[in-house]
């Protein structure tokens, strides 16, 4: 029997955990404590008061910020967060860190082993020197870890959901939809193009903006284009899970025609997961995701993508659910977490450094065997590390 870990999760305090309806990184650690827990480990998670997560919950702040309307800056509730990790330390075998540019100082001021999961883009200019030197850091797609190949990475671990639980709708419209934030880096205007290209109604399921440069282009920008578009294009604004995955399992296809380093693409895994085909420009982890031809279609433009539109009719939508449950489950992820906190307590991670995990084009695609989660940076001898119950 594996060992039973006293484990904390940190999640950042702007969504409750699971999030009521937006919020990519805490419905991540949702689906992680739930597996861990039922796996037999202690899990002790740092998020708003208002979270209704599995395990033992320790507030960091009373309501999460954006849905309790706060819009100031985040970082002193992130940084009392750390604080509030920092004085309980020594309560856990592992932390696990999901608070961005916070992770490297959490790791590298805590006596116990860290874990650090980064959740957003990393090819930002202060990014190389703050994580130069940091143990236990893990990105969550070949594509985001490679845009620092020289940092010390312990692993690549795909995020992974509950998606067995994703409505599967037989019966289809014509319908396109878009999942995810209103803002330029994501597309949103190119699907509206889309749309206007195919003769297909736009469906616009997406977060409310609070950064104050989104909420300017969702004011200057989107909705000018929204009322411009009429009835091609359909806001139904911010759902929950359930009447989300009802409105993409009755679409046509999902589109993401963002160009941006896409750090992973939960929004890609949830469609799929309802049996609906993804048309997305092959940027990012996209590809890691989308397997063209089969899951969807990758164009670089938004005349491919347009074209593409019509080939989804062709694709197979129960083996598009079939193989995205298997590829991305929450199990899976748990497990390959669940080798890195064991490894880490062992000391594993304190060696990670000396040979980088590859990241360039020839790394494998599929995703790990649950029994055993490619870990070269610690190389196979530490593979079949086993920690036997305490007494």
């Amino acid at each position: 029997m594996t060992r039973t870990l006293r484990i904390a999760q940190v999640a950042p305090p702007q969504e409750p955990v699971p999030p009521r309806g937006y919020g990519g990184t805490e419905r991540v650690v949702s689906a992680l404590v739930d597996v861990l827990i039922a796996r037999g480990h202690h899990v002790t998670t740092f998020a708003s008061g208002d979270s209704t997560v599995a395990g033992d919950l320790v507030p960091t702040v009373e309501r999460a910020l954006r849905p309790d309307g706060y819009r100031g800056d985040p970082a002193p509730w992130i940084h009392a967060t750390v604080r509030a990790v920092l004085e309980r330390a020594a309560e856990f075998d592992v932390i696990h860190a999901h608070l961005e540019w916070a992770n490297p100082v959490l790791a590298l001021t805590c006596r116990v082993p860290v874990i650090s999961t980064f959740h957003g883009r990393l090819d930002l200019p202060w990014a190389a020197g703050l994580l130069a030197g940091v143990d236990g850091l893990v990105a969550i797609s070949r594509s985001q870890a490679a845009s620092h190949p020289e940092v010390r990475w312990t692993d690549v671990v795909h995020n992974g959901l509950p998606l067995e639980r994703a409505a599967f709708e037989t019966r289809r419209d014509d319908d396109l939809v878009f999942l995810g934030r209103i803002a330029p880096e994501k597309g949103i205007l190119d699907a509206f193009e889309i749309a206007r290209r195919t003769g297909r109604t736009l469906r616009i399921i997406a977060k409310r903006p609070v950064i104050p440069a989104e909420v300017e282009y969702h004011e200057r920008v989107y909705l000018p284009a929204l009322r411009a578009a009429g009835s091609l294009v359909v806001d139904f604004g911010e759902l929950g899970e359930a009447e989300r995955d009802v409105v993409v399992a009755h679409s046509h296809s999902l589109v993401m025609p963002g160009s941006w380093p896409e750090p992973f693409g939960l929004a890609a895994i949830e469609a799929l997961a309802c049996g609906t085909p993804v048309v997305a420009r092959p940027v990012g982890a996209l590809p890691e995701i989308v397997r063209d031809g089969i899951d969807g279609f990758l164009a670089h433009d938004v005349d491919g993508m347009a074209a593409a539109v019509a080939r989804v009719a062709d694709l197979d939508r129960a083996a598009v659910r079939a193989s995205v449950i298997e590829r991305f489950s929450a199990e899976r992820m748990a497990r390959h977490y669940e080798l890195l906190y064991l490894r880490a307590v062992a000391g594993g991670v304190a060696a990670a450094g000396r040979e980088p995990v590859p990241v360039g084009p020839g790394w494998d695609v599929e995703a790990p065997a649950l029994s055993e989660p490619p870990m070269r940076e610690v190389g196979r001898r530490a593979a079949r590390i086993e920690l036997r119950t305490r007494g």
